[in-house]
């Protein structure tokens, strides 16, 4: 008997339920406890080492929102959804942050920092001399496409539509959100709340690959 808290089907569905949702129903705001639940997705997101080299911009001032709109190729999203989450890199990882990610492990596992010298020493010694050429910020913006993946799939779950924007100009968000003098750096955009009726994306077929033609066995 399988102990999963959601059958296959049932996952299956909501992601064919999702698509990146176009327009959004202004009315409907997402509830307290679904969006609490939302944002501990954004936390509990995976990185490499744990480390977290992001931080998410929850916008909800309504005249932010519309300076937005215009670095956003008019898209409507940005002011029509219930919330506007801003997926920001943590510029320039360095070993002070490795240390804050120390400290924050020995609190939550009641250890000493002494501890964890021997991670941290791998965790800075991949940083110094990488395997691979290694160019911090873009390693952490793929860091933060983790952490948008588990967030729509955590929204499409819970009944609430999504739309992943690179469509925007992450040096203006940054502008307007004052982003730059707080050390982080916008990635891309995702609004979140409940699909508006007459949206005919909503029922449009999802357009993938045969399975056979993505998935390999080897």
């Amino acid at each position: 008997m399988s102990n999963a808290p959601i059958t296959p089907e049932q996952l299956l569905q909501q992601l064919n339920w999702r698509y990146a949702t176009k327009k959004f129903d202004p009315t409907r705001l997402i509830p307290d406890d679904v969006w609490n639940a939302l944002e501990q997705s954004l936390v509990l997101s995976p990185s490499s080492f744990g480390l977290q080299p992001w931080k998410f911009f929850v916008v909800k001032n309504p005249d932010i929102r519309k300076q937005l709109v215009e670095h956003s190729w008019g898209q409507p999203q940005v002011i029509d959804a219930s919330h506007l989450v801003v997926f920001a890199i943590k510029k320039d990882v360095d070993a002070a942050y490795i240390d804050r990610y120390m400290e924050r492990t020995a609190e939550v596992r009641q250890t000493s920092v002494e501890s964890l010298q021997g991670f941290s020493n791998v965790i800075k010694g991949f940083m110094e001399k990488p395997p691979f050429p290694l160019d911090i910020n873009a390693w952490s913006t793929r860091q933060v496409y983790i952490a948008m993946g588990v967030y729509m799939t955590s929204a499409a779950l819970l009944g609430v539509d999504t739309c992943p924007m690179e469509g925007i100009v992450p040096a203006k968000y940054d502008e307007v959100l004052g982003l730059a003098e707080q050390g982080y750096a916008t990635v891309a955009a995702c609004p979140a709340g409940y699909r508006a009726e007459g949206d005919n994306h909503a029922t449009l077929a999802k357009v993938r690959f045969k399975t056979e033609d993505m998935i390999q066995y080897i």
